[in-house]
């Protein structure tokens, strides 16, 4: 098979939910499913916190700022598609949290022109290394309750975050595969957009919007993964103690291939009764801190969810090792009419039931 490589910018104001899209591509496109996710980190932030590189305080000139972030980018951007072309998977997908481009929010056109003048590029061949970008809105736009939610250290105001929207999405306007992912519906709603967007980008079916979820008899796990292909992951999540009332933390392990994955996760419950996810990958060093916040008073909620199609809709069962003759099955689609797998047996749907949160699984420890 010949490899692809997608390469796809992620941007927008502060707060637009760049980072808990990273987390979901990363959940979406796995290893085990042929695909090789490579991500590329902000480099302004890099250079601010580790370097002490600073537009401002007397270190230096943005102008001169942007020298550095230039070239840190293009090394970076060089380093990523040498390890695109020398990883084993045939599907690479190299995300950029935010790209060349970005720069030119901060500085005059004109200053952005004799900048990468001194690199030897022109916009056109900069805009042209890019496959496709998302242009995440800020929540400063649309929903701005949500505009500090998920970091409590955010110093930009609302007018500003606004301000800086508008300037990086005219940035990236003349990309002739821009796509602008607004807040006209709720946060999920929002990343899920996103979502579908890439893939359509890398040309494969969307994913189903509707999620119906069902208590289900024990299946037999061999003839699922022979007879429909279905792909197992291992995953362990653990709830970490209240900080505030309001905000519900937790941490997650995630097979992938022969490595893991790790996140931390916030879901904040609003005075309105909407609930408000914050997600983002994590090191394992942070994961390991993390766990010593465990809630004692909820175990760590493990299972291997097996993940396969049948008749176009897509599967997940998951199964916990606390429960020998009962699983849990998410059903993906549109399509209101049920088409069963005939090894499954259904005992009753739970779409919506508290009993079979993980939360609650963390509590219970029973199906």
């Amino acid at each position: 098979m010949h490899k692809r490589i997608i390469k796809i910018v992620l941007t927008g104001g502060p707060a637009a939910g760049k980072t808990t899209l990273i987390s979901r591509i990363l959940k979406e496109f796995k290893q085990d499913d042929g695909w090789k996710v490579i991500t590329i980190p902000e480099t302004a932030t890099e250079l601010i916190s580790g370097f002490g590189i600073k537009p401002f305080g007397g270190c230096v000139s943005m102008l001169e700022f942007q020298d550095f972030v230039i070239a840190d980018q293009l090394h970076k951007e060089q380093l990523a598609l040498k390890a695109a072309q020398m990883v084993p998977e045939d599907r690479v997908l190299v995300i950029y949290d935010r790209a060349l481009m970005d720069d030119k929010a901060y500085i005059t056109d004109e200053e952005f022109t004799q900048t990468l003048a001194k690199f030897h590029r022109t916009e056109q061949e900069v805009l042209s290394n890019y496959d496709a970008v998302l242009h995440l809105v800020t929540c400063a736009k649309g929903a701005e309750f949500a505009y500090n939610l998920g970091n409590t250290a955010r110093t930009e105001s609302i007018e500003y975050a606004r301000e800086m929207d508008d300037r990086t999405l005219r940035a990236w306007s003349q990309h002739p595969n821009l796509k602008i992912i607004d807040n006209s519906v709720d946060f999920e709603l929002k990343i899920d957009r996103a979502i579908r967007e890439i893939y359509r980008i890398v040309g494969e079916p969307e994913p189903m919007a509707k999620k119906h979820k069902y208590l289900i008899a024990m299946p037999d796990l061999e003839s699922l993964t022979r007879t429909y292909h279905a792909v197992a992951f291992d995953m362990m999540q653990t709830y970490l103690k209240e900080t505030n009332p309001q905000v519900e933390r937790r941490v997650r392990q995630q097979k992938n291939g022969a490595d893991y994955l790790y996140f931390y996760t916030e879901k904040h419950y609003m005075p309105d009764n909407t609930k408000w996810d914050t997600e983002k990958p994590i090191s394992q060093k942070e994961y390991i801190q993390y766990l010593m916040e465990g809630d004692m008073s909820l175990h760590t909620v493990h299972k291997v969810k097996y993940r396969f199609t049948y008749r176009e809709q897509q599967f997940e069962i998951d199964v916990y090792p606390f429960s020998a003759d009962r699983a849990i099955m998410f059903r993906y689609s549109d399509n209101d009419d049920v088409a069963l797998p005939p090894e499954i047996q259904v005992l009753r749907e739970v779409t919506g039931d508290l009993d079979y949160k993980n939360r609650q699984l963390a509590k219970t420890q029973r199906l």
